[in-house]
């Protein structure tokens, strides 16, 4: 494929390609300034000069932070040093970057340090603000429920301002992975399974966390990662093969990260994993050909946690020389944790098996970032202690929490209208292991968050009740174990309620990194007590709290109310309660498919077409596409999700011919036919009938809110742009092939409308 092709359209319209490429390389430019004045361009050549090899390795290479550390490490631990022999490190130009500290006056001891180096080149403090900082947000799957690349900005924004109060200039998030193996705990830290919902949120949360200005002291570098392929790993197990065709790259992968550097994303962080056989760390095709080529990335790439040294392990590098030369001749600019370019690089050039020039760019580019940042002008930017107090879990931050909150949750199921609960008049059971439990709030990755801070589910409820003793509360059970008597007590207490919450689901340790699973069910003894409290005959309402998609069993599928509610963050307790007794309404959708078993792992509801497709209205028709014990679906598909309000779509409207080239307008009235206000969401998918590749049963290509009233209605529209046509055809090229496209338009996953229209060549009768 040419390295023109990914942007375009059609053959004969390369120049627009090449077009396409050129801006995104100007908007990367413009957003982090890597193009820097003449001056700063004149200083970092200076200070390039002047250094040793030594100096430029020590650029090179990022360290975890001994010397504010927040106690939470996950990583195995690697090179260990201490706080003392890493300020001896930073004076000596051995460090370029520390990641994981928090706090303003550890940060300005080591910055100190820094300038007493020989060249006085500052540090830049990094840390992985995955959904919060001081102040945990839910996590980045929750947040994509939502569906609103807006909100998700917004996050970010507030997000980066108090991360940079803390004394850090550059967060490694967001993660862009698409991911359709829920068994893959990193789910939890991403967008989910659709391409362009993932695309959306990766640009808005790059323009949160980066702002106008890197500049500014507000301003926090963003870092989309993992380049590329991660969420595709072999098995849903983490950190292992990745095999994939260049079209499923192309098509899947490649652009939510296209999406993040034409935002202005400065950093990328590589994958962890293999790709088709070569580490993505010494994968130069990837790094170099596609991420600076095609993709036109002027920023920093960054390999992962000693990511360098485990190409020995991968079996690609015979020790830790060959594993750094690798590293960098792929386009590894920074080394991070391992120490394999300090140790390593010099010697290397000196015996001519790295070229300088090499080594030359990638501390180019590492400069050139902390000039982007302002950090050569003041290498204090961001380490005040007075806007540390000042900006760290203020009123503003805490209240846009438990906004993303209730807009994170999804109503997935409510029989005879059993939600919105009423304050008063009920009594109230709630029961399982995270009723009052304060420890699994926040989920994966919240290195910096106090649990102390965070609001529990009894307590968000009794505060919003008008009679806060009619709440009872019975663990029943631990996360992953039975307690002596408690199944026994929580029947008790469903038996003299008039309604239970259960508040069951995984723990905050059994998803993100390292957290694979291999079933991906309630655990067993949560399950058991479901089981129990639903014979009681009383009405049930799931409060499920996880960080994936989950195939439910039983008495938590079949309950008569089911909220999907996530690792929702300090405000946990707060927004469940805004959205059960319906103060704010549920207008959450899913991200990512819920399976009816693990077994179907992976799926997505935009999936290939097959030759022997299973009739909708026959899902288990034999010797048609399905599991034996399972049809080809989803429990619950992407864009599932309920509110207090019932909407119907009518009068769809799409034009019969289309231009390749052009837009399609496609407009859909919506009408509000419940008794409330409320807020549904839109979505339009296209499907490709007859191509030169199969093509998915369906894939989003735009979405809306509508919020009407009772009764009234409103006509939408939904342009689909000409790019969201275009497919990596048999040739290998990225075009509009002509002939007729179906599209679909929804209400989340409900029965939806569908049209068609015909795409041909511009200037064909009929069309513009």
């Amino acid at each position: 494929m040419r390295a023109d092709g990914y942007t375009g359209v059609t053959d004969a319209q390369h120049t627009l390609r090449r077009r396409d490429v050129l801006r995104a390389a100007a908007m990367v430019a413009a957003g982090v300034a890597f193009a820097p004045p003449a001056d700063a361009a004149a200083r970092i050549s200076a200070l390039i000069a002047a250094m040793t090899l030594e100096e430029k390795a020590g650029q090179l290479s990022c360290f975890n932070d001994e010397i504010r550390p927040v106690g939470a490490v996950f990583n195995p631990v690697v090179a260990a040093r201490g706080a003392a022999a890493m300020l001896d490190d930073i004076r000596a130009g051995r460090v370029g970057m520390l990641f994981n500290g928090y706090g303003v006056a550890g940060a300005r001891r080591a910055q100190e340090a820094a300038l007493e180096s020989r060249l006085r080149i500052p540090l830049v403090f990094a840390a992985d603000v995955i959904h919060g900082c001081r102040t945990i947000f839910p996590i980045p799957l929750a947040e994509a429920a939502a569906f609103d690349p807006a909100l998700s900005e917004r996050a970010a924004r507030a997000v980066a301002r108090e991360t940079a109060a803390g004394g850090i200039h550059w967060t490694f998030a967001p993660m862009v992975d698409v991911a359709r193996d829920q068994r893959w705990g990193r789910v939890a830290e991403g967008a989910g399974e659709d391409v362009l919902l993932g695309s959306r949120l990766a640009a808005a949360r790059v323009r949160g966390f980066q702002g106008g200005d890197l500049c500014r002291a507000d301003a926090v570098l963003a870092t989309p990662k993992h380049f590329v392929g991660y969420g595709a790993v072999r098995g849903g197990m983490e950190y292992a093969a990745v095999d994939m065709s260049d079209a499923e790259l192309r098509e899947t992968h490649l652009p939510p990260f296209a999406a993040a550097f034409a935002a202005g994303a400065g950093a990328t962080i590589a994958s962890f994993t293999d790709f088709n056989g070569i580490p993505v760390t010494a994968n130069r095709h990837l790094l170099t050909d596609v991420l600076r080529g095609e993709l036109a990335f002027a920023g920093v790439c960054v390999s992962d946690y000693d990511a360098d040294r485990e190409l020995i392990a991968h079996g690609v590098a015979a020790d830790e020389p060959d594993a750094a030369r690798h590293a960098i001749l792929a386009g590894i600019d920074m080394s991070m944790q391992s120490g394999l370019y300090v140790r390593h690089l010099p010697a290397l050039v000196r015996a001519g098996r790295v070229p300088v020039e090499a080594v030359d760019q990638a501390v180019r580019r590492v400069l050139a970032l902390k000039e982007a940042l302002g950090l050569f002008d003041d290498p204090f930017r961001s380490l005040d202690a007075g806007v540390e107090t000042r900006a760290t879990a203020t009123p503003a931050i805490k209240a846009l929490a438990r906004e993303v909150a209730t807009r994170s949750i999804v109503l997935l199921r409510n029989d005879g209208e059993l939600l919105p609960l009423p304050r008063a008049g009920r009594r109230i059971a709630l029961i399982g292991p995270f009723g009052a439990d304060t420890a699994n709030l926040n989920g994966p990755w919240s290195f910096a968050g106090d649990p102390r801070a965070g609001v529990d589910l009894a307590t968000g409820l009794r505060a919003a009740m008008a009679d806060a003793g009619a709440l009872t509360v019975e663990a029943g059970c631990a996360v992953d174990a039975d307690l002596p008597g408690g199944v026994e007590r929580a029947v008790a207490a469903a038996h003299r309620a008039d309604v239970v919450l259960l508040a069951i689901g995984e723990g905050g340790d059994m998803s993100g990194e390292g957290n694979s699973r291999v079933s991906i069910t309630v655990p067993a003894a949560q399950q058991r007590l479901a089981e129990a409290v639903a014979a009681t005959g009383k009405p049930v309402v799931v409060l499920l709290r996880h960080g994936r998609a989950l195939a439910l069993e039983g008495a938590v599928r079949d309950a008569p109310a089911l909220l999907a509610t996530w690792f929702l963050g300090e405000q946990t307790g707060h927004a469940v309660a805004d959205v059960l007794f319906g103060r704010v309404e549920p207008t959450g959708r899913l991200p990512v498919s819920f399976p009816f078993a693990t077994g179907q792992q992976p799926w997505s509801y935009d999936r290939r077409a097959t030759g022997r497709p299973a009739p909708a209205d026959a899902p288990m028709a034999p010797g048609r596409s399905h599991w034996r014990d399972a049809p080809d679906a989803a429990l619950y598909p992407f864009g599932s999700g309920l509110g207090y309000t019932r909407f119907r779509l009518t009068d769809l409207n799409v034009p019969a011919r289309i231009a390749i080239g052009a837009a399609v307008p496609v407009a859909v009235r919506v009408t509000n036919v419940g008794a409330r206000r409320g807020t549904t969401l839109v979505r339009a998918d296209i499907h490709d009938r007859v191509a030169s590749r199969t093509q998915p049963v369906r894939r989003m290509k735009a979405f809306r809110h509508v919020t009407l009233d009772p009764g009234a209605s409103s006509i939408v529209t939904l342009p689909i742009m000409a790019r969201d046509l275009t497919i990596i055809t048999a040739r290998g090229d990225r075009a509009v092939e002509p002939g007729m496209f179906d599209v679909i338009v929804a209400l989340g996953d409900q029965a939806p409308l569908v049209a068609s229209f015909e795409a041909v060549a511009r200037g064909s009768a009929g069309t513009g």
